[in-house]
Order: C-alpha cells, then sequence, then structure tokens
C-alpha cells in the first residue's frame, strides 16, 4: 500500500474519522467532547471525512498518546460541509469533510492504512505551527 490520495473518495457512501481514541464498534461520536486538535476546547459538532487522505491526517494529527486511528462512521442525522476547509482553503469541498450536531456511530476500525512520509508529516505539523503562531488556526465550529 502507499500513502492516500489527496481528495480521493475511499469508498462510495463510506465516512471515515480520524482520532487516537481506542473505540469500539457501535460506540456513539458526540458533540461535546474535547477537540482532538486544541486542549481544553469542547467542540459543538463531530467531524468525518469521505476521502482517507483527510481520515489519516486526522488520525495522525490529532492529540494524545498512542496510534492513530481511523474508524468507519455512520452519521445518524443530518451533517453539513466543514466551513474549515470547504471554500476557504478547497473551493467546493473536494476533501469530502463534514460536521454534524448528531453522533456518529463506530461502524469498524479501519486497518492497515498507510499513513503520510515523516517529511509530509512535519511539514503540515510546521504548518499548522505557523498558523497558530499567527493566530490563525482556529476551528470554526
Amino acid at each position: 500500500m502507499s500513502e492516500p490520495v489527496p481528495f480521493e473518495i475511499y469508498s462510495a457512501g463510506v465516512f471515515l474519522h480520524g482520532t487516537k481514541a481506542h473505540l469500539t464498534a457501535g460506540t456513539l461520536l458526540v458533540p461535546g467532547r474535547e477537540s482532538n486538535f486544541e486542549q481544553g476546547r469542547l467542540m459543538n459538532y463531530v467531524y468525518f471525512t469521505a476521502t482517507l487522505d483527510a481520515a489519516v491526517w486526522g488520525a495522525e494529527l490529532a492529540s494524545g498518546d498512542g496510534p492513530g486511528r481511523i474508524y468507519v462512521v455512520a452519521p445518524t442525522g443530518a451533517f453539513e460541509d466543514d466551513p474549515n476547509v470547504t471554500d476557504k482553503r478547497f473551493p467546493g469541498n473536494p476533501t469530502q469533510s463534514f460536521r454534524s450536531r448528531e453522533p456518529l456511530r463506530i461502524v469498524e476500525e479501519l486497518t492497515g492504512w498507510v499513513g503520510h512520509s515523516p517529511q509530509k508529516l512535519q511539514a503540515m505539523r510546521d504548518g499548522l505551527e505557523s498558523l497558530r503562531q499567527q493566530g490563525a488556526a482556529r476551528i470554526e465550529d
């Protein structure tokens, strides 16, 4: 297997969530939990994607110890495009990134995925740190 391809749909109709949390099938991801990316911030939405690349970024960049994990998830209610990437960074939502105020049900853990190269991961971390220092890394939630 090789690194995930940006903007490539994982599988039609399948949604993914990347994190470091160890979860089991049937668990509900709900709003009101601490952000994977901003320590101490409670989130109003749960976030997910239809691309493996975006899920891998979520798994690799999430706070916490342990390995990154990717879960197949099923939305239980309405959802919308994630405004943090749609039309701000990627017009038209090619990352297929979404958010919902309704829970996401964990269907199963996705195993065997390949992460980004150490160089690409460090470049992303450096870019995010630069945004933080500029005060431009806030999540619109």
